[in-house]
């Protein structure tokens, strides 16, 4: 039996495959704790930029594993908070990764699957991706995706969104602040290599910091977050990657960080 997750690292870039694909990916338990193992080994490589999250076969990932879910009624209180819990920590641990995680949709993204894909930092998709919050139809409620789409979409949409249960275009997730970019089919993983490695030629102290930055003021007042955003910019203020693109810049040289 396969791993239910592998990595691939080439140059900066290190790919997480969720590897279940001939259950279109679906979130078991297993899964579930070797995608945090894999997350955060990638993550403390001094060598990776950037981490890519995606599905193996045709979709990215349909939700939780119905196996699993089939016997929850049947556990005891304590037993399904540990269980909640551990998925919590997955959607938890894409904000306090160092590192910026890009989830690369194709195929199906529904349930669980959409609020791992919105968990990333960044979105891209092809043209041909569908997402979706289906559980309502099965008489469950997504609670905890719910407050990682609310901070991707006006409230009205989000309420729409998981109490309709409707599936929707890799268009209109773009439309309404859910995916950050769209690529046609054809030309995806081109495309989305791209995207990768423009990403990963930025400076990774500054990736790190502006991370930071935009997390840390979530849910903060307006002065707290000046106060946050004040702190990382003296941070960034003395830093090497700062001075060598200033003197770059008087040098007349392009705004490029090192690699």
């Amino acid at each position: 039996m396969s791993a239910p997750v592998a990595v691939a690292v080439d140059g900066p870039v290190a790919t997480v495959l969720l590897n279940r694909p001939e259950k279109r990916n679906a979130l078991s338990r297993p899964l579930i704790a070797s995608l945090k193992e894999a997350l955060r080994a990638v993550d403390a490589d001094d060598a990776v930029r950037v981490i890519a999250l995606r599905g193996a076969g045709k979709d990215f990932c349909s939700g939780m594993d119905l196996e699993d879910l089939r016997g929850v009624a049947e556990m005891s209180l304590a037993e399904n908070i540990a269980d909640v819990d551990a998925l919590a920590e997955l959607f938890l641990l894409f904000r306090r990764l160092r590192k910026p995680v890009v989830a690369l949709v194709q195929g199906r993204a529904l349930a669980g699957g959409c609020g791992l894909a919105s968990a990333c930092d960044l979105v891209v998709a092809t043209e041909g991706a569908t997402f979706g919050y289906p559980e309502v139809k099965i008489g469950f409620v997504p609670a905890m995706v719910a407050g990682i789409l609310r901070r991707n979409v006006v409230e009205k949409r989000a309420f729409e969104l998981i109490v309709l249960g409707e599936s929707f275009s890799a268009a209109e997730a773009e439309r309404i602040g859910l995916v950050n970019r769209v690529f046609p089919d054809a030309e995806f993983e081109e495309r989305a290599a791209r995207y990768l490695a423009d990403l990963a030629g930025r400076s990774a102290m500054a990736v790190e910091l502006c991370k930071r930055t935009i997390y840390q003021q979530d849910g903060l007042g307006f002065e707290a977050a000046m106060r946050t955003g004040a702190d990382m910019n003296v941070l960034a203020r003395t830093s090497d990657d700062l001075k060598a693109g200033v003197e770059r810049v008087l040098a007349g040289k392009p705004a490029r960080p090192e690699r």
